[in-house]
């Protein structure tokens, strides 16, 4: 049996596992794939999907102007997607997990938008999207969950212009934990405890605050005991007034 490559220097190109995926046997295929689908069906998807894709921390899935070939399905670990703006500096405009697909951004164009790094060590299943594509036309259904993904994704990026239109800091911070918990609870984690895989620099640019808003936020939120912090792990001691916080309804003192 193949073993897996080794995750090599960040420094390095990124090692590609000859290893082919299988969704039936992936711990994520219900996120990824429609409920219920044929065992035919779900053989046809194993057929074309290429390889499992090794990334190692810091290293780079792909790049803003990559000519699109693939989307991605993360299997394993965590990325961020960013762009550079007209200052030269790093706008991150996302964070995704196992179960999610990366790539969608250049279907219009067929030029990615974007640059996607991993923020550990993770692993992709690569999709060719023509002969994903193709697929559709014999599996409805298979499309109809991809159009979901879709809007689901448009839907998550409407979230973020709210983010940093309208929210006051604390609202900002406050439905950046409350999604993360509902996303790690629909993976079978914990909805209350979990780790922040990105550093609290990276969430800042995220919400457009400054690293200094973020510790103050985490601190204010310790001392009000919403949350318990340690190091990166995170406890939400009471959701439901995080979650009011989020959608403005409570007033974070």
């Amino acid at each position: 049996m193949s073993q897996p490559l080794p995750f090599q220097d960040k420094h390095q190109p990124i090692n590609v596992n000859a290893l082919r995926a299988s969704c039936s046997a992936c711990s994520m295929h219900q996120l990824c794939l429609p409920m219920g689908l044929a065992e035919e069906d779900m053989g046809r998807l194993d057929a074309i999907i290429g390889r499992r894709r090794k990334v190692p921390r810091d290293g780079v899935l792909y790049r803003v102007g990559d000519p699109f070939t693939n989307l991605y399905a993360i299997r394993l670990g965590h990325f961020k997607t960013y762009q550079i703006n007209y200052n030269g500096e790093q706008q991150i405009t996302g964070f995704q997990m196992a179960g999610e697909l990366l790539g969608m951004d250049a279907i219009s164009t067929d030029r990615h938008h974007c640059d996607a790094v991993a923020l550990e060590d993770s692993e992709v299943c690569e999709i060719p999207f023509p002969r994903l594509e193709e697929l559709f036309g014999h599996i409805p259904t298979l499309l109809h969950h991809f159009h979901r993904m879709m809007s689901q994704e448009i839907t998550r990026e409407q979230s973020v212009m709210l983010l940093l239109g309208n929210m006051r800091a604390e609202q900002r911070f406050a439905a950046f934990l409350v999604n993360l918990a509902s996303r790690y609870a629909a993976r079978g984690y914990s909805p209350t405890t979990f780790q922040l895989r990105m550093s609290r620099e990276e969430i800042g640019n995220y919400l457009g605050l400054t690293i200094e808003s973020i510790s103050r936020l985490l601190s204010r939120f310790k001392k009000q005991e919403l949350l318990r912090v340690n190091n990166r792990e995170i406890e939400m001691l009471k959701p439901e007034i995080l979650k009011a916080i989020a959608a403005g309804t409570d007033q974070c003192k």
